[in-house]
């Protein structure tokens, strides 16, 4: 991710996102990534909730590959950012990364594709019109 994200979310890390060292457990930062995308529709007025009462529809991850440069610790302020790449009919693509706030390291970098799916089973439907249309503005 070169250019500067579409979205930024603020983590601070608490002694429960770290192992005895007070370092976060590669699996923490899928938590906060997952935030960060959570708060991204909600920041473009869509949450999680109304899309899948309302509109029928959730995001499910189809893939995601991580790379993880340097470790997160206790107390350490994050900046979990988000740069949309690809919207399709039914999925996206986006590029992911994990910076500390203060000296701008990159801890951590992923790339997602999430898929649109229908609440009930799980197939793949469009993005609604009215989000597509929110997420590429």
């Amino acid at each position: 991710m070169s250019e500067q994200p579409s979205f930024t979310w603020p983590v601070r890390v608490y002694f429960e996102d770290t192992d005895t060292g007070g370092v976060v457990y590669h699996a923490g930062y899928l938590r906060y990534y997952e935030r960060c995308r959570t708060e991204w529709l909600r920041a473009r007025g869509w949450s999680q909730q109304v899309l899948m009462s309302g509109q029928g529809v959730a995001f499910a991850v189809r893939s995601m590959s991580v790379e993880w440069i340097a470790p997160a610790r206790l107390d350490d302020l994050l900046e979990v950012q988000l740069s949309v790449r690809q919207m399709r009919g039914a999925s996206m693509r986006v590029d992911q990364r994990i910076v500390r706030a203060g000296d701008g390291v990159v801890l951590s970098s992923a790339q997602v594709r999430v898929a649109s799916v229908r609440v009930p089973d799980f197939r793949p439907v469009p993005i609604p019109d009215a989000l597509l249309e929110s997420l590429t503005a």
